[in-house]
């Protein structure tokens, strides 16, 4: 006789256990359920064996080969395209030629295939179900026989209405070849679904034999780990291939294992396995060559091979894949399960119920409390650079969303009120909507602006006094990706403290909640964005003469929103604007992996064909702006820095003027004939607008600094005004700047090799004028140059100045090779 395993499982609804590999490879007490099925066979004389594949095919031919090892001879069919469970075997024809048995790959069984084959030709049965009695069958294929044991009709996964008997069909089969012959090779056809009924339609005799044996369908993580306890508590007639030690003890070979662990039964333990002091096992199964560290605790769990636990960890009711890595005080709880080659980093907290798919990293002391699927990482830190971003129902859910408002609301004082605004595309829309949810289950109130910028939502939350604000937008560099950016309640970007008191509640789900007479209305405000023009056009002091000018500009922004607005802003001036909206040719020239450069060229050249005394390229959120003179000369990001520190120091508004660490040498050299102090801070928005708006006395000047350096819209205003009062063009202005030479490089660098960059440069460069303010500057006469590691991206930045272009360039490269040395010197 021959037999046909049906292998082509993916099981779903068990990973991510079978994230990597195919249903019949789950290992059960360490070897795959499928080798279960080959070791029945064998048991019953059945040698002959083919196996139907489709799902990671090459991992089940790697490990069973021709069968040889095992005592059998395999043949495997695999499908190009899904045939079904009738199809899989047909496409198996020619192998068999006479009665043989169907059985799945995916289910453990020790059934007595004798007395089900002579059931079968007892009964002269053309197709023979093996059934057996569950008490719940709604996850099954239903069968009712009659009193002789003849099928009578099918019920495929009925609901509870439909439960006509308990009896149901375990996917096992024998059959004659020519029941077959109803469909060709390369069908498309189930069992249960096509075949069976055709054959119950044509009055085939069609049988059930009723097994008492036991039978169990892994079909999810309970079922998946019952069957593993079902074995060591003798329920299954199989062997188990480790040595007994003891009753409900088992041991591999080659273990070492100290005398100070603590094992209470059932407990397996499979090869060369190590496992340290004051180690707690207790019903639970370990793989080969799994280590455990001191004072760990393992209870009800069961740990696949070459896993690594460290001392102190805690799991009750976990199922941890292989190659695991679980770092030390990790508290691990029921019913999860960690997929492989994942980490779990120190102090870790993995929530009930919780499934973090393979190759994941947890980061130190987070606490997962929901899924982690698609991302590959989560730890305490979910702000980037300035921001919370990812791609849209990915990362960013609307799940996600309503978590992080809450967290957002769980920091406020009780009657507090926030803004949240959007740019009005969909898929901040969907984020800025569930976001609001969690908010207003906090108790705290929100006043919501469509078809806003980053600066509206600042300005909003200074003009309300509200106590924070979020603003959600599209990306249109990467079309999924969406940013979420808070302020505080003075308008500017929060700071990390406030960062961290979000990232703690929404990671440990602290939330407060309120009861439903507390729920705020939603504030929805129509046409601020009309308010938030007039309001910036009345703090120009110039307008009637920039009216009288007829001033041409030409404007463009990737973000339509943006280009919108800055139009209708300028033309309310008396600006006359040509506008260019790009995002379709941004995109195609990122797609292309082009240079952003010729996107600005392209625009420097309608400046000048138009006659236009200036160009200007709004960011997407409309936050910063790029100029280009009327003679197409573009202004780079650090020749932009000291225009506006020129313009800051001829109004004499202030008495600080504000830069980043990575500006300019030249800053201070300009400031020293306005007798004016220059404040550098770290090089992120947060700590320039903060130092900002340090001085609350001084608040009016300092505002005049933040529009020109973080409002796009109400800055490039604010410039136009500065020209026309005092009759100058922007290509006059950047003509009186002194020349300076500056130079930007990356290094690509992984994050685990940074401390080690800035740690050999500090000691290479000891001698030398050394700052540690933010990175590692160094100076000297002729220039200086800086290695800052970004905060969002596995890089380092180099930044340097020289007293000329060459030396610049030659400094930046010089250690730009530096750090690429040190980092191939960690082996990588």
């Amino acid at each position: 006789m021959k037999a046909v395993i049906m292998a082509g499982g993916e099981g779903t609804r068990l990973r991510p256990l079978t994230c990597g590999i195919p249903k019949p490879m789950v290992p059960v007490l360490n070897k795959p359920v499928m080798e279960y099925t080959i070791e029945l066979l064998k048991k019953h004389n059945i040698t002959d064996i083919a196996a139907t594949l489709a799902y990671f095919p090459a991992v089940i031919t790697d490990y069973f080969g021709d069968g040889g090892e095992f005592g059998v001879s395999l043949r495997y069919y695999v499908e190009q395209t899904p045939l079904g469970t009738g199809g899989s075997v047909k496409n198996a024809e020619g192998f068999y030629d006479d009665t043989f048995i169907i059985i799945s790959g995916d289910a453990l069984t020790d059934i007595n295939i004798k007395n089900a084959l002579e059931f079968h030709r007892h009964k002269k049965s053309k197709a023979t179900l093996v059934l057996k009695k569950v008490t719940i069958p709604l996850e099954y294929g239903v069968v009712i026989i009659d009193e002789d044991g003849r099928i009578t009709s099918f019920m495929e996964k009925p609901s509870w209405g439909e439960v006509f008997s308990d009896t149901i069909n375990t996917g096992i089969y024998i059959l004659e070849p020519e029941v077959l012959n109803y469909y060709k090779k390369g069908d498309n056809f189930d069992f249960s679904k096509d075949l069976f009924p055709k054959l119950l339609k044509d009055s085939v005799p069609m049988y059930g034999y009723i097994t008492e044996d036991y039978w169990n369908d892994i079909g999810d993580l309970r079922i998946y780990k019952e069957v593993n306890y079902d074995i060591l508590a003798g329920r299954v007639r199989t062997d188990v291939k480790y040595k007994q030690l003891g009753k409900g003890i088992w041991v591999g070979e080659g273990c070492e294992i100290s005398d100070s662990c603590n094992l209470t039964a059932p407990v397996l333990i499979g090869d060369n396995c190590r496992i340290k002091d004051r180690t707690i096992i207790e019903a639970s199964i370990l793989g080969d060559d799994v280590e455990i560290e001191e004072a760990t605790s393992i209870k009800k769990s069961i740990i696949w091979k070459n896993s690594r636990i460290e001392k102190n960890v805690q799991c009750r009711g976990g199922v941890i894949c292989s190659g695991a890595a679980v770092k030390s005080g990790v508290h691990i709880f029921e019913n999860t399960v960690i997929g492989s080659n994942s980490t779990l980093e120190t102090g870790a907290i993995v929530k009930p119920d919780i499934k973090i798919w393979p190759e994941k990293v947890i980061g130190a002391d987070a606490v997962v409390a929901q899924n982690l699927v698609w991302g590959t990482k989560v730890s305490k830190t979910i702000f980037g650079h300035r921001d919370i971003s990812g791609d849209i129902n990915v990362s960013l859910t609307p799940e996600f969303a309503s978590r992080l408002g809450s967290a957002f609301g769980s920091i406020l004082k009780e009657g507090s009120k926030i803004i949240v605004s959007s740019d009005g595309s969909n898929s901040a829309e969907i984020i800025k909507e569930s976001l609001i949810s969690g908010v207003l289950s906090t108790g705290i109130g929100v006043i919501s602006i469509e078809d806003a910028l980053v600066p509206m939502m600042r300005f909003a939350v200074r003009f309300y006094k509200a106590k924070g604000g979020v603003h959600i937008r599209k990306d249109y560099g990467e079309e999924n990706k969406v940013h979420i950016e808070f302020s505080n309640s003075e308008g500017i970007i929060i700071d990390r403290a406030t960062e961290r008191k979000i990232e703690n509640s929404f990671i440990r789900e602290d939330f407060k909640r309120c009861n439903a007479d507390r729920i705020k209305d939603i504030m929805r405000v129509d046409n601020f964005k009309d308010f938030y023009i007039q309001s910036g056009i009345n703090m120009l002091k110039s307008t009637n003469r920039i009216r009288n000018s007829k001033l041409k500009l030409v404007t463009a922004s990737v973000s339509p929103q943006a280009a919108r607005l800055a139009t209708s802003y300028l033309a309310d001036m008396g600006c006359i604007v040509e506008t260019d909206i790009t995002s379709d040719r941004y995109q195609t020239l990122a797609k292309d992996n082009k240079s952003t450069r010729e996107y600005y060229e392209h625009i420097a050249e309608l400046t000048v064909k138009s006659g236009a005394c200036m160009g200007v390229i709004f960011s997407e959120d409309g936050e910063n702006f790029l100029l280009i003179d009327h003679k197409g000369r573009i202004l780079d990001k650090d020749k932009q820095i000291a225009l506006t520190s020129l313009i800051i120091l001829k109004t004499g508004m202030d008495k600080r003027l504000i830069v980043p660490h990575t500006a300019s040498r030249v800053i201070e050299e300009m400031a020293k004939c306005y007798s004016i102090e220059v404040v550098r801070t770290k090089n992120t928005p947060a700590a320039v607008m903060k130092e900002m708006f340090q001085d609350k006395a001084g608040m009016g000047n300092s505002l005049f600094q933040y529009i020109l350096n973080f409002d796009g819209i109400w800055g490039i205003g604010n410039l136009i005004d500065f020209m026309t009062a005092n009759s100058v063009s922007l290509y006059d202005l950047v003509n009186e700047l002194p020349h300076f030479h500056m130079e930007k490089n990356e290094v690509k660098c992984d994050w685990r090799h940074k401390g080690k960059v800035i740690r050999e440069i500090i000691e290479e460069n000891k001698d030398r004028e050394i700052e540690l303010f933010e990175g590692v500057r160094i100076n000297s006469e002729n220039g200086w140059v800086l290695i800052l590691p970004d905060s969002e991206r596995p890089v380092c930045n180099v930044y340097a100045e020289g007293v000329s272009e060459e030396y610049a360039r030659e400094l930046a490269a010089e250690f730009t090779d530096r750090i690429k040395s040190i980092i191939s010197g960690t082996g990588l």
